[in-house]
Parts: structure tokens; sequence; C-alpha cells
């Protein structure tokens, strides 16, 4: 299987990579659900990191936010073998196109060139009242950042509980022209994330792989399924290239 992979990889003209936690996890990208006990409070995560309790409370969302996130660290992470296989993909005769539901930038970070991120990042935040922008080093220099023009509490472009979803017509558009969509590391079972492999299920000439550690429910949409350790199918996957 991982020879006809290879081979559909090679052979496609423009490749849609939809990539979840799994490919961050290599790069040692802790997961927010298991940050020390903020969970054992009254209100659960969802309240929190909500739009709502950031309009409430911002000094405490602010305070929670950067625990979950672990912000101090998110400037060690690097990119692994799998953000740089998918960058390596790109070619003069190949457009790849990443829709990610990752907030890392490391897709950004590895260089890949068309990247869509679907949940938004952890590296900005900008001013709800005049819209400018601040990057991750503006943030972490105080406990609650504030517009320097304005004075609003800044709001993280990571996506919150209750924030509208905004990139979907974009990935929805960018699978329509793929001759490939290359699923990697996700379980598929965040809404509406989940219904962009349907897209390509529907579309005659596009050819669908999915690679995740652990089945998932949409298996069935695919052509090809791999179900191993992202970093090694990858690697076998590239020994067949």
């Amino acid at each position: 299987m991982y020879e006809t992979i290879a081979l559909n990889i090679k052979s496609a003209e423009r490749i849609a990579v939809l990539t979840g936690a799994g490919v961050s996890t290599a790069s040692g990208i802790p997961d927010f659900r298991s940050s020390e006990g903020l969970w054992t409070e009254n209100h659960d995560r969802e309240y929190y990191m909500s739009t709502d309790y950031f309009f409430h409370d911002p000094e405490d969302f602010w305070k929670k936010y950067k625990a979950i996130f672990r912000m101090k660290l998110l400037k060690d992470y690097q990119p692994n073998l799998v953000h740089q296989f998918i960058k390596d993909l790109e070619t003069d005769e190949r457009e790849v196109s990443v829709i990610t539901q990752n907030v890392d930038g490391l897709h950004s970070l590895a260089g890949s060139s068309r990247v869509l991120e679907y949940h938004g990042t952890l590296n900005r935040s900008s001013c709800p009242n005049c819209g400018k922008s601040y990057s991750l080093d503006d943030v972490m220099k105080v406990a609650v950042p504030v517009c320097e023009d304005c004075g609003s509490v800044l709001k993280p472009d990571v996506l919150l509980f209750g924030d509208m979803i905004t990139a979907h017509d974009e990935a929805e558009s960018i699978i329509e022209k793929a001759d490939l969509l290359l699923v990697m590391g996700t379980s598929l079972f965040v809404t509406p994330f989940n219904l962009l492999p349907y897209l390509a299920y529907e579309q005659e000439n596009t050819t669908t792989v999915l690679i995740n550690n652990e089945p998932t429910d949409k298996d069935r949409l695919f052509d090809y399924v791999v179900h191993e350790d992202l970093s090694k199918a990858i690697t076998k996957i590239k020994e067949k290239m």
C-alpha cells in the first residue's frame, strides 16, 4: 500500500493536506486537555476558552489561556519530519495546500507556502476594537496584553469556543481543485473540519488517503487507509518515492 500511496503522491499536481494534532506530536506539542489540574475547577475548558469568558473576565482568561497552551514553551517547538515531508512535496509542477487544525504554526515554520490555519494560530493576537495585530513575543511581555493604540485587551487569533468558523469555504475551494487529498494525524471528530473529506469523496477524480494511528469513523471515505504511527508511515512512504 505504501508504494501505491507514494505513486499517487508523485503523480498528483494539486495536493490538499488536512492535518491534526497527530502531526505535531513528534514535536512535543502537549495536549491542552492535560494541563495540570485546570479542569478540576468548577467550569470546564469550553467555558474558560470561550469568547464569552474572554469578554467576561479578560484578565483571568489570559492567565488560563497561557497555562493551557503553555505559551512560554511555544518557541521551543520545532517542525518534525512530517512537517518537512509536506513542505518537500512542493515542486514547480506540484501545488500543495495545507489545511490544518493545529494552532502551533509549525507548518509555516517548516516552510510550507500555502497554509490555511483552520482554527487560527497561537502566534498572533489582535485588538477586537481596532484590529491591530500583535506577535507572540508582544503578548508574552505582560500578563494581560492590551492594544497600544486604543487600550483594549487583545484577543488571541486562535479560534475560541463560540467563535465563527471563517476558513471553511476556503478549505472547500482548495479541496475542490485537488486531485489528491492526504489526511494525516486527525481523528476527524471535530465538526465542521470533519466534513471536508466528504467533498473529496464525492469527486470522481480525487484520490483520498488517510494516515492516522487509529481508526476513525470516516475511514470508509478514503481510497487508502493506513493505521500506524505517523512518523513511521511517512518514513515508509518516503522510501517508496
